[in-house]
């Protein structure tokens, strides 16, 4: 993996974020969201780590080379449909290996926070669900839980506590906001995951945004820069 894109924390680094891009993206693609968090009075102290996939030949698309952390055999997403599930775990070493850095330069595995959108998304659940240090919480912009039995093998005992905010657009075409439904039920029922109605309490706190498309709004990212005030406040 090439390396990351680093938006240096504004004030004395505590925390940590990061934060995966989605197919046929880049790390600098979200910068942009770093950007905009890191202006917050509350959120000077968080370091941003935005990592770039390798390019890969995406089966949906053709065959077509761009950067992904798995490939994608069908955007349809339909349960009984075989997923990239090598690609996936081959990610999730790179992600937890992200992780590992920032705890060996003294950031305790509490302050760090994994998230991503789409593609990235599906990866920060499937990586920090299995993680087997506890994060400060997870993030799942307009993805999903990919490899769910695999997922269910490899659960963490810590995952039922760990704070996790997913959000979807309901007018999304690309992953459809019923998979992220799903998702979010699976958690629930299978993983033992309790719903929340405060962003950043731990279990899950899901939400959906009327009109919004495969993309992130305003409110969206003030829901997560609530969550992310919550769970990895300053340290003072």
């Amino acid at each position: 993996m090439s390396t990351p894109f680093i938006v240096q924390a504004a004030k004395r680094h505590t925390a940590t974020v990061i934060f995966v891009h989605g197919l046929g993206d880049s790390g600098y693609g979200l910068s942009h969201v770093a950007q905009m968090l890191r202006k917050d009075p509350q959120l000077q102290h968080v370091k941003w780590i935005l990592p770039h996939a390798p390019t890969r030949a995406i089966t949906a698309n053709g065959g077509y080379r761009m950067r992904g952390w798995f490939d994608i055999y069908s955007f349809t997403f339909k349960e009984s449909e075989t997923e990239d599930r090598d690609g996936m775990l081959e990610s999730v070493k790179t992600l937890e290996a992200l992780i590992q850095e920032e705890i060996k330069a003294g950031v305790d595995a509490s302050r760090i926070v994994l998230g991503g959108f789409s593609q990235g998304g599906a990866m920060s659940l499937l990586t920090g669900l299995t993680s087997p240090v506890k994060l400060g919480g997870l993030v799942t912009l307009s993805g999903w839980l990919p490899i769910r039995n695999e997922v269910e093998e490899k659960l963490a005992l810590h995952t039922p506590s760990l704070p996790i905010f997913m959000g979807h657009g309901v007018e999304d075409p690309i992953v459809p906001v019923s998979i992220a439904e799903l998702s979010a039920r699976y958690l629930s029922e299978k993983f033992g995951v309790a719903s929340q109605e405060n962003i950043g309490e731990p279990g899950l706190k899901f939400k959906e945004y009327p009109g919004l498309e495969h993309s992130t709004s305003e409110e969206e990212l003030e829901d997560v820069a609530a969550f992310l005030r919550h769970v990895v406040p300053e340290s003072q």
